[in-house]
């Protein structure tokens, strides 16, 4: 049973592909301050998009025992291959490619388009294999979880859809292009919050196909809000503040270099600019009596927020270990600059592999514990 000090406290795992590993670095080391009482989930809500989505999952369906959760967790990523997520082999990747040459060369005969640069066939076999989702309806009927959500966005409707499994008395919402439904949440969800778009293909739920949750996300904070957190540990998967030096470059951008920012601009601007907005209410609202806003009706409440991200750059370790990625897959990238330095930032969505893995995960339990008073206060342990 979770504790009653503990009841508004959420956990927000964003995207970020293979750089979600740093979120279970974070979660162990958690598990690890909390002790004694690691039994005890710190977070009745789970909120996460996409890679961060099943990590959000993973830790729902093993929620009456949070230590238990972290160390499954664990296991699951630091063994990752890249074969267990996408078809990596020559002929799979092979497949793709002729797919796609033959859509841009022959694409107005054949009267059809690829649905994606890679296949991830390989994820669902896992994700089937390895989440009990069983387990978080049972969570939640013992109280060790109030609510798990998780995004996608749909590619008809253009809204960000938030699939929640919760305690009867959460509610769903409608606001400006997002919705929270409720639903029993299935690898299908899984599929579709993490299907980068390009990359792997989009998820039929009901009647529309659905996309990385991390587009369109114009506020990836707001369904952990309205499931009731009064308090939100937010887990990030780029380097908090990272600043890079404008320099003179003669070279034309890669491919795989631009590619690195457009997803960079899905998976990290909404959050940013999220958490600024937080901070400004939070301002506005204690500058404003409790009493007179109960007055006038104001329903804005202060959201605490602390935000761990990594304190090296993803993009640098990922170009590091890049050649762990089978030989296809390296030919691909290859092929559009994504095995050097500037392309790493592609690299680093799609290297899973042991290496790269563990190598997160180790720095994600590393900046937690370095700041473990501060995440000891916050969540109270």
């Amino acid at each position: 049973m979770t504790s009653p000090a503990r009841q508004g406290s959420a956990l927000v795992l964003t995207g970020g592909g293979a750089r979600a590993a740093y979120q279970v670095g974070v979660l162990t080391a958690v598990a690890k301050l909390a002790g004694r009482q690691r039994r005890h989930n710190p977070f009745p809500i789970v909120c996460g998009t996409s890679a961060g989505a099943i990590n959000a999952v993973g830790l729902a369906c093993q929620a009456e025992h949070f230590g238990r959760a972290t160390t499954t967790l664990a296991r699951f990523w630091r063994d990752l291959r890249a074969a267990d997520i996408y078809r990596s082999d020559a002929l799979g990747v092979g497949a793709a490619g002729a797919r796609w040459l033959g859509a841009l060369s022959f694409g107005w005969l054949l009267g059809r388009a690829p649905r994606s640069l890679l296949d991830n066939a390989p994820l669902a076999t896992l994700l089937r294999r390895s989440m009990d989702f069983a387990g978080i309806e049972r969570a939640i009927a013992g109280g060790a979880l109030r609510a798990v959500s998780i995004s996608a966005s749909g590619y008809e409707s253009g809204e960000n859809i938030n699939f929640f499994q919760a305690h009867p008395d959460a509610a769903p919402w409608h606001r400006f292009q997002r919705i929270g439904v409720r639903t029993q949440l299935g690898v299908e969800h899984l599929l579709a919050s993490s299907a980068i778009p390009f990359i792997f293909p989009a998820t039929r739920i009901n009647r529309e196909y659905f996309g990385d949750g991390s587009m369109r996300q114009l506020a990836p904070l707001s369904p952990a809000i309205h499931l009731g957190a009064e308090r939100l540990l937010v887990v990030g998967a780029t380097r908090g503040n990272e600043k890079r030096e404008r320099r003179q470059v003669d070279d034309y951008p890669s491919l795989a270099q631009i590619a690195g920012h457009a997803l960079a601009s899905i998976f990290v601007d909404g959050l940013a600019v999220d958490i600024e907005r937080i901070q400004r209410i939070n301002r506005t609202v204690s500058a404003i009596p409790e009493a007179l806003r109960a007055q006038s009706g104001i329903a804005l409440r202060p959201i605490e927020t602390l935000i761990i991200s990594p304190s090296e750059s993803l993009d640098r370790i990922a170009a590091e270990h890049a050649g762990a990625l089978p030989w296809p897959i390296r030919l691909l990238l290859g092929g559009i600059g994504a095995m050097n330095r500037q392309g790493g930032a592609l690299t680093s969505y799609l290297l899973f592999e042991k290496p790269f893995m563990r190598k997160l995960i180790e720095l994600g339990h590393a900046d937690t514990l370095a700041r473990a008073d501060e995440v000891g206060r916050f969540l109270d342990l």
